[in-house]
């Protein structure tokens, strides 16, 4: 790794219901760079990204070196896509209002004001969303959804991408053109991203590192090429690397 990491941690540790789910996790995630994220269900890898945005309390130490100065480390620049959305289908929100609840200050039924729409359209423009304006949420497909989500997690300007299997429930085809626009996105604006992912050949085309967790602690990491071994592979997902076979 060249230079200081955006994010580096140390000794991570996360309990939850009295029960030891991250057993001691170290990793550096290094500037500009897509690092994923891959282990079985239940190993702790959305705990992770939940303990990174405060949503758990961790022991240990996180230090983020964020900040668009690169002055002062703060974890204030990071957007995060959860792995699923939930919302009341009796809440007839467009596309447009969705975005606009998050970025105004101000009412929805007061309207959007224009800078706010003028926002939302570029954002939505850099995930190719921008014919779904007025668009009724409910009505989005999984793929469609998760890249208003992603929309959403690029404002304001994240140096820092966390995805928790951003393309889960999503046709094939759909995934690959998500990663694609997550690449192009990591590309473009020199994004951090730290991706959760069981789609190991999308792993293989997209990250320039590999974290492999198995109960709470990382077995394994470095390029695709030298982690995606047949032993590395049997290590992190034991006897249910069938479930994990790419497409």
């Amino acid at each position: 790794m060249t230079g200081p990491p955006l994010l580096s941690i140390r000794d991570l540790r996360v309990d939850l219901g009295g029960s030891p789910i991250l057993r001691g996790v170290s990793a550096d995630l290094a500037r500009g760079k897509v690092t994923a994220l891959i282990g079985l269900n239940g190993s702790g890898k959305t705990t992770l990204l939940r303990a990174l945005v405060r949503e758990y309390p961790y022991r240990g130490t996180v230090r983020f070196f964020c900040g668009h100065d690169h002055s002062r480390p703060t974890p204030e620049h990071i957007g995060y896509v959860p792995q699923r959305l939930i919302l009341d289908a009796r809440l007839p929100l467009t596309v447009k209002d969705l975005l606009a609840l998050a970025l105004s200050h101000r009412p929805l039924f007061l309207g959007v004001s224009r800078t706010t729409r003028a926002k939302i359209v570029g954002l939505l423009e850099r995930v190719g969303m921008a014919g779904h304006l007025d668009n009724p949420v409910e009505g989005l497909s999984g793929g469609q959804l998760q890249r208003v989500l992603l929309a959403l997690a690029l404002e304001p300007r994240p140096e820092l991408l966390l995805l928790d299997e951003p393309a889960a429930g999503i046709d094939f085809k759909d995934q690959q053109k998500f990663y694609d626009l997550i690449a192009d996105l990591n590309r473009t604006s020199g994004v951090t991203v730290l991706l959760v992912s069981h789609e190991l050949t999308m792993v293989s085309r997209h990250a320039d590192h590999v974290l492999c967790l198995r109960d709470g602690r990382i077995q394994c990491e470095g390029p695709p090429r030298e982690v995606l071994t047949p032993g590395n592979l049997a290590q992190t997902f034991g006897t249910d690397m069938h479930v994990h076979h790419t497409h």
